[in-house]
């Protein structure tokens, strides 16, 4: 297998002194507590604040306006949810130390679902779906759109993404490209934009000590459109038990009869950008493996006629 990419660097330094800073001038309160750095992902650095706070800032350019999508929309989402989100106790200004917004939200103790084996998630799946039927709900006309989720699945520009990073997963790749023609071709979202998380995956879930959900992380890439996004997580966070739970709980959702499909290409277009871009990621790496050892196994025909099959390998 050709080696993968490692996570988007960062476009600007971020470092201890710098949080303490931005604490003492906003929030002097609580500028005596301890900070540690937590780590960081692809669009924002973690940093522990005493026991119960969690400040987040932007590490690129791209992460900027999603930041903001979060502080923004996330207070409004939160109280109809069952789960625990972060909503921010403090949005930071920009400043001269850094002149970008940033949050501080609580943290919330529990296990990463990234961090317990596959099966031993099963028991968050009825949870996370009925957190999802919470959310999907018609978003309003001035919620953001993010450029990379919600919109419709398949097209000539996915389609050549799909067969680059195909190119250089030479692991089931035929039969991945063959589920992709067809579920890619599943009928469009027929309804309107609803909210969506946007980046569902298991290093934004968090777990109970006995496996349910205890929060849903990382609001950045919010927006609005098709639901099949976030239902992409049946296959990037669950077994096929888990799976089963998932679907069941999720049937009481706003959705159409091809949404399943949908779900099943966003599963693969994701993971695919996963395995291609998570070198230095390797709870990343290993979610996008596992999806797509789990997609190549599914069923070609989900029951639903393909309206086109492109051969997406032979361009």
């Amino acid at each position: 297998m050709a080696p993968v990419g490692d996570i988007p660097a960062a476009e600007w330094p971020i470092d201890e002194h710098l949080v303490r800073r931005l604490i003492g001038q906003q929030r002097p309160e609580w500028a005596e507590l301890p900070i540690a750095e937590l780590g960081h992902g692809w669009d924002n650095v973690l940093y522990r604040l005493g026991d119960d706070l969690l400040v987040r800032l932007p590490r690129r350019a791209l992460a900027v306006p999603l930041i903001a999508h979060e502080r923004d929309w996330l207070p409004v989402l939160a109280p109809r949810l069952n789960t625990f989100v972060p909503a921010a106790v403090h949005a930071g200004t920009p400043s001269a130390d850094f002149p970008h917004p940033w949050l501080i939200s609580p943290y919330r103790d529990g296990i990463r679902c990234s961090d317990v084996g596959i099966a031993q998630r099963t028991p968050s799946a009825t949870d996370l779906a009925e957190t999802l039927v919470a959310l999907h709900t018609t978003a309003p006309a001035d919620a953001p759109v993010n450029p990379w989720r919600g919109g419709p699945i398949g097209g000539d520009v996915m389609s050549q993404r799909v067969a680059t990073r195909l190119a250089s997963y030479n692991r089931a790749s035929e039969d991945l490209a063959a589920r992709w023609a067809a579920w890619s071709a599943a009928p469009a979202w027929g309804g309107p934009p609803v909210w969506l998380h946007g980046d569902l995956h298991p290093l934004n879930l968090l777990l109970a000590d006995s496996g349910r959900l205890a929060g849903v992380l990382d609001w950045g890439d919010v927006g609005c459109g098709d639901p099949a996004t976030d239902l992409a997580t049946a296959w990037l966070s669950y077994d096929r038990a888990g799976r089963r739970r998932f679907v069941a709980a999720a049937s009481a959702g706003p959705y159409d009869p091809h949404v399943w499909t949908r779900a099943r290409a966003w599963a693969l277009y994701l993971a695919l950008a996963f395995v291609t871009n998570s070198d230095d990621s390797p709870p990343l790496l290993a979610v996008a493996h596992q999806a797509l050892d789990s997609l190549a196994a599914e069923p070609l025909d989900v029951g639903e006629p393909p309206r086109r099959r492109p051969n997406i390998l032979s361009s």
